[in-house]
């Protein structure tokens, strides 16, 4: 099957809140259609479990607690791959079972999906490193003993509220480029033979033309891996996979 022009980046629409809504709640009905949160509850928890570990033997790594919880909106799209793959099936009338997610294996694209979870990764790891250094530039070799006493600080303290900004500040710098770089890229090479060029132009297009929405949709991103992550991140199983379908969704109204 022959590839789309590398050079080309594939025409997108623009759209509008209600579009995101809308993506939300196919995002919702393709979860209760196939739930899939004992997966995402193998997946979440023996990375919980091994920050867990760490914290016991260091205390060192309690400022990356919160960069670690946002780092799953930027690993995330690679976990939802296999969604992306139900989704469409779905929509097309194919059999759509789970068993179908690991089916994208064999697309001509997985190269280039692989190439996306690897740069997703160290836009992960460069987030840790940058999060790491604000916390340095804001408490310096401050080092908290206990969760609580954390919490506390961050919230009731002038370097605390200088950390949540600038922190935030970054998180949202890299956000958008994880963003710009999966959101659409993803989906379009689980839907379609395209290149990885023309994948990646096709996405930082999408985020560019419809900039202030997909910010929206960003936040909604952000505050719903929040809302996942308590208690215990046990509502991570719940809320990635219906982000997973919803990204999928979000896509078909973008690319026409």
């Amino acid at each position: 099957m022959p590839f789309i022009d590398a050079d080309a980046a594939l025409r997108v629409r623009h759209i509008g809140p209600e579009d995101l809504v809308a993506a939300l709640r196919a995002g919702v009905a393709d979860f209760r259609a196939h739930p899939s949160q004992l997966f995402f509850l193998m997946l979440i928890y023996p990375l919980v479990g091994l920050f867990l570990a760490r914290l016991a033997f260091n205390h060192d790594v309690l400022p990356l607690l919160y960069p670690l919880v946002a780092g799953f909106a930027f690993l995330g799209p690679i976990a939802a791959v296999g969604l992306y793959e139900v989704s469409r099936r779905r929509e097309a009338g194919l059999p759509h079972g789970l068993r179908y997610a690991l089916e994208v294996r064999h697309a001509p694209t997985f190269g280039a999906i692989a190439m996306i979870g690897f740069v997703l990764m160290v836009i992960f790891l460069v987030w840790l490193v940058a999060a790491m250094g604000v916390y340095r530039w804001t408490y310096g070799a401050y080092v908290p003993h206990t969760l609580a006493s954390f919490l506390s600080d961050v919230t009731s303290t002038r370097h605390g509220l200088k950390l949540v900004i600038a922190g935030n500040a970054v998180g949202l710098l890299f956000g958008l480029l994880a963003m710009a770089v999966s959101v659409v890229s993803l989906p379009l090479l689980v839907d379609r033979p395209v290149t990885l060029a023309c994948a990646l132009r096709t996405s930082f297009r999408a985020v560019a033309v419809n900039f202030w929405t997909m910010l929206l949709w960003g936040m909604i991103v952000a505050a719903a891996l929040a809302a996942g992550s308590l208690p215990f991140f046990i509502g991570l199983a719940v809320v990635l996979p219906i982000l997973g379908h919803a990204t999928w969704h979000l896509y078909r109204r973008l690319v026409p």
